[in-house]
């Protein structure tokens, strides 16, 4: 199967090259890559998916995610739609997808699924990440003088809405740890209020105080200059397959 796939991509590229020497298609052979990984991509995938059906391993779930990934970077080189490699992050509503197939394909047992139609308002209850359990929505923490304690938040694709500038945060050094597969955080805090963060999203965008960095496995540490000596502070990790992070004071 891999053999025939692999010979396929050569055709395909070989075709494209014909094309381009007789100016029928414009291509320029320094984009070889930009054309090689969508192939590469859907190659791979349509292995995975194939071999899962067939029960020879493999995984629909990671086929089709990148059959469907490479065609909409084909799309994109051939200016038919605007996506580009660091749109991977646009997929997440996938997940969503992936799972209510989960869920239909592996009754009985015992995962643990909720759906938060509404935003999350609970902001005084600490919340703990337990294996097999899946949560969808958004997460606002907004409430007049809403107190601050460690978090450890997991959601599978949602939104989280952090808001410290209403929040009573009490003198010690408060832990917050936020996982999620895909979905944005934005954080508010106070100009006073000394804390340190560790961001990083697999494909996505990050922004913390203005310094930037988006694209693929990226990751900002940033920690105030009195974050030793304060005797009030919060400790953030966040951690995103995809999506967006961003944090800013007032």
């Amino acid at each position: 199967m891999l053999r025939n796939l692999m010979a396929l991509l050569f055709i395909v590229i070989g075709a494209v090259l014909v094309l381009a020497n007789f100016d029928i298609i414009y291509f320029d052979v320094t984009d070889v890559w930009n054309l090689l990984l969508p192939i590469i991509l859907i190659v791979f995938g349509i292995k995975w998916f194939t071999n899962d059906i067939r029960k020879w391993g493999g995984s629909w779930m990671g086929g089709s995610f990148l059959i469907i990934f490479g065609v909409l970077l084909l799309l994109g080189y051939f200016d038919v739609i605007n996506f580009t490699f660091s749109d991977v992050f646009k997929l997440w509503p996938l997940l969503i997808i992936y799972i209510g197939f989960s869920i239909i394909g592996k009754p009985g047992r015992g995962m643990k699924f909720s759906i938060m139609t509404d935003s999350k308002k609970d902001n005084n209850v600490e919340s703990k990440r337990k294996g097999n359990r899946f949560s969808i929505g958004d997460h606002e923490f907004k409430k007049p003088n809403w107190k601050v304690e460690p978090m450890d938040l997991f959601n599978a694709a949602g939104n989280y809405y952090i808001d410290f500038t209403k929040a009573f945060i009490p003198e010690k050094e408060i832990p917050i740890t936020i996982n999620s597969w895909a979905g944005d955080v934005q954080i508010l805090l106070p100009e006073n209020l000394a804390f340190r963060i560790d961001a990083s999203v697999k494909a996505g965008e990050i922004n913390v105080l203005g310094e930037s960095a988006d694209g693929v496995n990226r990751n900002v540490f940033y920690e105030s200059t009195d974050y030793e000596n304060a005797v009030r502070k919060i400790d953030i990790r966040l951690k995103l397959k995809a999506g967006s992070i961003l944090v800013d004071r007032v």
